[in-house]
C-alpha cells in the first residue's frame, strides 16, 4: 500500500508539472506577430492622422488591424532627410516583415540602399521606372513595389487650371522644395515648358523650412506675382496650414497638389485622391505580409484625378470661378 501511495504521488507530481509546462508550450506554438517598419520623410502620426487611417483600412481589408495581428513601429525624419539612412537601417535591424516608404523618393531610395531582402512598399508621385526604383511597372523586379499617385506628370494641367482660374496672370511664382532635388527637377523641368505654351513667365523660389516658407511670401510685397503653383513636396504638405495661412494674408492665388489644401481654405487644387494612395499602400503591405512577392505586384499608376476649388475663398479673393471649372470639379467647397 505504501508502494502504491508512492507511486500516486510521483504520478500527481508529473502531472502537475506537465500542466505547468502546457501555457509555455501553448506560448511557444503561436505564431509571432508581423512588424511593418513604416519609413516616413517628414511629419509625425499625429499630423497626417486622413492618411493613415486610410493605411490602417489597407491593411483592414486584407486581414489585419494594428496591435491585435499586426504591429507598426513608425520612423519620421522630421524633414532632415539625412536622418533616412540610419532610419532605415534601424529598421532592417529590428527585422521588420515590410516597409512602407511615404513622403517620396528619399524614403523610397533609403530602404533600397538599406536592403535587398526585406520587401519594400513605396508612394512616389513621380514614374518609378525613371526614377530607378524599380525594372518596370508590371513587374517591378526585385523586393520593392508600390503605389505612384503621378503628381509630377500633373504639373501641366495643374498650371492650365490655375491660368484659367486667374486669366489676367502673366507671371506666376512656383514654390519648390530644394532638399528634394528629385521632385524639384521634375516640377521645373515640366512647368517651365508648360509655362512658355500658355505664356507665362515663371518666378522660382525654394523654401525647406518654416522661416524660407515665410521668406518666399514676404518676397512678394518687393516683386508680386498674379498667382503662385506650390510644387508636390511631402515637407510643404506638412506645413499646409502655414502655406494656406500665407496665402490667404497676401491674397495670393494658389494651385496646389491635393485636397488636403484646399479642404482647410486654400484655393484650389488637382491631383490623386491621396487617402486612396494610402489604402492602397495598405492594402499591398497587407498581401506582402500574407506571403505575396513585391515583384508579383505591379507598380499602381493613380488613374483619377480630381479638381477641387473652395468657392469662399475664390469670393475672398475677387476671383469669380468660371462655369467650365465648376462643372469640372470633383468638389466645391462653399
Amino acid at each position: 500500500m505504501q508502494f502504491d501511495r508512492l507511486k500516486r504521488r510521483e504520478f500527481i507530481t508529473l502531472l502537475g508539472g506537465a500542466a505547468a509546462a502546457w501555457p509555455l508550450a501553448a506560448r511557444a506554438q503561436q505564431p509571432a506577430v508581423p512588424v511593418i517598419g513604416f519609413l516616413g520623410a517628414v511629419s509625425s502620426p499625429d499630423t497626417e492622422m486622413d492618411n493613415l487611417r486610410a493605411f490602417r483600412q489597407g491593411l483592414k481589408d486584407t486581414g489585419y488591424v494594428e496591435g491585435e495581428n499586426v504591429a507598426i513601429v513608425y520612423r519620421y525624419a522630421e524633414n532632415q532627410l539625412d536622418r533616412l539612412p540610419e532610419l532605415a537601417a534601424e529598421l532592417v535591424r529590428r527585422k521588420v516583415a515590410v516597409i512602407a516608404a511615404v513622403h517620396g523618393p528619399p524614403p523610397a531610395f533609403a530602404a533600397k540602399a538599406a536592403t535587398t531582402t526585406i520587401p519594400i512598399v513605396f508612394t512616389v508621385s513621380d514614374d518609378p521606372v525613371r526614377l530607378g526604383l524599380v525594372a518596370s511597372l508590371a513587374r517591378p523586379g526585385g523586393n520593392l513595389t508600390g503605389i505612384n499617385f503621378v503628381s509630377g506628370e500633373l504639373v501641366a494641367k495643374r498650371l492650365e487650371l490655375l491660368r484659367e482660374m486667374v486669366p489676367g496672370a502673366a507671371r506666376v511664382a512656383v514654390l519648390v522644395n530644394p532638399a528634394n532635388a528629385t521632385q524639384t527637377e521634375s516640377t521645373l523641368r515640366d512647368v517651365q515648358p508648360a509655362a512658355r505654351a500658355i505664356g507665362l513667365q515663371i518666378q522660382v523660389l525654394g523654401a525647406n523650412t518654416s522661416g524660407e516658407i515665410d521668406a518666399a511670401f514676404a518676397s512678394f510685397e518687393r516683386e508680386r506675382p498674379d498667382a503662385l503653383f506650390v510644387g508636390s513636396s511631402a515637407y510643404f504638405t506638412s506645413r499646409r496650414v502655414q502655406l494656406v495661412q500665407l496665402a490667404a494674408r497676401y491674397m495670393m492665388p494658389t494651385a496646389y497638389v491635393g485636397r488636403q489644401y484646399v479642404d482647410i481654405g486654400g484655393l484650389m487644387s488637382y491631383g490623386a485622391n491621396l487617402p486612396d494612395v494610402w489604402r492602397q499602400l495598405g492594402v499591398y503591405t497587407g498581401r506582402i505580409l500574407k506571403g505575396v512577392k513585391p515583384a508579383d505586384l505591379p507598380v499602381v499608376q493613380a488613374s483619377t484625378f480630381e479638381l477641387v476649388i473652395n468657392h469662399q475663398t475664390a469670393r475672398m479673393l475677387r476671383l469669380v470661378v468660371p462655369p467650365s471649372l465648376l462643372v469640372a470639379a470633383a468638389d466645391v467647397i462653399e
